[in-house]
């Protein structure tokens, strides 16, 4: 197995180095209240022989660090999201822990802080559009860590311009290509250009009301429920990605990210696509 390999001298770094450059980039206080990001599994002084890049963490997903040398897994899902009360194998989040934990494997997951941080994950759909004027859509939230640390804005969504205004059709044909999605779930096309795109990575329905208090034109996110399309045919087009195609540039975010903090740091995007929704 081909072993990462560094200048004489030069330690690899440690997994307390990688939080801390995680952590720089989206403070976990940037995290909404119900979640659990960050640290989820390992010590924080072990050097890193390699970080495998993901959006969920499964089995398939340990096995695959393993077997390409990486004793940390950086997701964006949090594998240990509810209490754990016990570790018996009994579905795939107990098994995916014990087997981590047997290989000495560290798990760091950066969810909703990476999701609000500025140039988190959905400024990273904007740039995949070629979106221009790119702005966080929901009202902005102040964080300071104290210590004369500089205060941070950050909010859920973004907003911003397409290169040029595109009928709803061909917005539609412009999403599945930049997204590779075999379809997109969308309310009645707009008898109008579609100019101003509101974006929310993962299940954004909650900002709506954002989208058309900006005067959005179209509202894209992963995924909605279905009471949640009515009422807004002819003053927003609404296009419903899926979950996992809206988040899947998150690992070249996460990729990005080390490498300017840390680039001696082996990073391995995956190579296991872990949808669970199949299209048939």
């Amino acid at each position: 197995m081909k072993k990462n390999t560094l200048p004489p001298g030069r330690q690899r770094p440690t997994v307390k180095e990688v939080v801390g450059a995680l952590e720089k980039f989206a403070p976990l206080p940037l995290q909404e209240s119900y979640d659990n990001a960050g640290l989820q599994l390992g010590l924080t002084e072990t050097e890193v022989s390699g970080a495998l890049l993901c959006l969920d963490v499964t089995e398939k997903i340990v096995d695959e660090a393993i077997a390409r040398d990486c004793n940390v897994i950086i997701s964006h899902h949090p594998l240990i999201f509810h209490r754990l009360s016990h570790i018996t194998g009994g579905n795939y989040v107990e098994r995916a822990v014990a087997k981590a934990i047997k290989a000495d494997i560290a798990i760091i997951s950066m969810h909703t802080n990476l999701d609000n941080a500025q140039g988190g994950v959905s400024f990273m759909m904007a740039e995949k559009m070629g979106m221009t004027d790119v702005s966080f859509l929901c009202p902005p939230r102040s964080y300071s860590s104290g210590d004369d640390g500089p205060t941070v804005q950050y909010a859920s969504g973004v907003i911003g311009s397409l290169p040029q205004p595109l009928p709803a059709a061909d917005f539609i044909t412009m999403l599945k290509r930049v997204f590779n999605v075999e379809c997109v779930q969308a309310n009645q096309l707009l008898r109008r250009d579609i100019r101003r795109v509101a974006l929310c990575g993962g299940a954004g329905s909650f900002a709506i009301d954002d989208a058309l208090r900006k005067g959005a034109d179209a509202f894209v996110t992963g995924e909605m429920h279905y009471h949640e399309y009515f009422g807004h045919d002819g003053e927003l087009q609404i296009a419903v990605i899926g979950h996992y195609q809206s988040e899947q540039f998150t690992n070249q975010l996460f990729l990005n990210i080390l490498h300017d903090a840390l680039p001696e740091l082996r990073c391995e995007l995956t190579k296991t696509n872990t949808n669970p929704i199949i299209y048939l």
